[in-house]
């Protein structure tokens, strides 16, 4: 059988982060760091990082400097990229969108405000797109959809699910990361719970954090926010049981735990049920130096070991320590120079390497 080109898919909507230098808060700043970010092409990081071929359905801006800066900066990762050139429509026309993160320090929370008027990323159609190419003739292991581009709109929502239809014709495993964003959907809850399941429905692998399999797909669960998530590991359990029922064909069903201490602190664990095997990383203490990012971190990680064929116990470690590993940097996605870097965090090695 013909090995796939492409390790892993992702349909997105590519955009611009930017962020007050030195942890500061944005309405005090005037220094800020701009950089390309989308969630999906986050996730996609961890695996060209390391060597397998990625890549990004999207759309761009024609003629946009924002555009040539986000295809750069793709290239740059190694990640490839595919899709149409929008024209703007004059200046209230087409934009890639825009977030503002205030990354926090100490006590001060996070704070994240999306500017998406115009977004470029709304015009995803799937007609564009020749799907038969892309997952016959070049092949994916895996197709990788997130909440956030479903649920951005409802073109968006039935291109994600009408990709996952295509994909899995071909035999494309669909992993979808739920990521429930509650600006999202306000006023939209009926319809894109709908979506949602149609993609879970298709989806081998279903990951979420500690209330996304609750606010998604309505599946009874712990208490979001609560302290001591160590002692409700059997309470998640039984949630993603809960989700197995609806979900049977689903082979891994995966949940991120996250307990905050400080904005500079969390407590970081993991537990993920591969057919009928648990596996479960108790939540262990990491430092946070910008903690937007390390969710898609986890997933990228967890999709590279899926991708590399590993056993479950390895997918869930490495998933948890490149989690970890993007909660050290300024970057909201992570590009490892080698796989033994995450390892070492998964290790608590930190250690210099001469």
């Amino acid at each position: 059988m013909r090995k796939p080109k492409y390790a892993i898919i992702a349909p997105t909507s590519m955009g611009i982060r930017i962020t007050p230098t030195d942890r500061q808060p944005v309405h005090l700043s005037s220094t800020y760091q701009m950089q390309v970010t989308s969630a999906e092409s986050n996730v996609l990081s961890i695996s060209a990082g390391l060597g397998l071929r990625t890549k990004v359905l999207t759309t761009f801006v024609k003629d946009s400097p924002i555009a040539y800066l986000i295809k750069s900066n793709l290239r740059a990762r190694g990640v490839d990229y595919e899709g149409p050139e929008v024209p703007q429509g004059g200046p209230w026309g087409h934009r890639h969108q825009f977030n503002i993160a205030d990354s926090g320090y100490g006590m001060r929370a996070p704070r994240v405000w999306n500017d998406r008027a115009g977004e470029v990323g709304l015009t995803l159609n799937i007609k564009d797109f020749d799907t038969e190419k892309i997952f016959k003739d070049e092949g994916a292991q895996i197709l990788h959809i997130s909440g956030l581009i479903a649920a951005l709109s409802p073109d968006t929502g039935n291109f994600c699910l009408e990709a996952a239809k295509a994909a899995k014709k071909y035999g494309t495993k669909i992993s979808f990361d739920l990521n429930y964003r509650a600006s999202f959907w306000k006023g939209r809850e009926d319809t894109l719970k709908k979506i949602f399941t149609e993609i879970a429905s298709n989806a081998d692998i279903l990951i979420g954090n500690e209330e996304d399999f609750q606010l998604c797909l309505g599946v009874p669960g712990p208490e979001a926010g609560g302290k001591d998530i160590n002692s409700q590991i059997d309470n998640f359990k039984g949630m993603i049981q809960n989700a197995k029922k609806l979900y049977p064909n689903t082979q891994v069903f995966a949940n991120t735990l996250r307990q905050v201490i400080s904005a500079n602190t969390h407590l970081w664990g993991a537990i993920m049920l591969y057919k009928d095997e648990w596996n479960v990383v108790e939540l262990r203490e990491i430092p946070v130096l910008d903690r937007i990012g390390g969710g898609d971190g986890f997933v990228g990680g967890l999709l590279y070991a899926i991708a590399q064929g590993w056993e479950a116990k390895k997918c869930i470690q490495f998933a948890w320590a490149s989690g970890a590993f993007v909660a050290t940097l300024l970057n909201d996605y992570g590009t490892p120079i080698d796989e033994r870097q995450i390892w070492d965090i998964w290790a608590g090695n930190a250690r210099v390497i001469r």
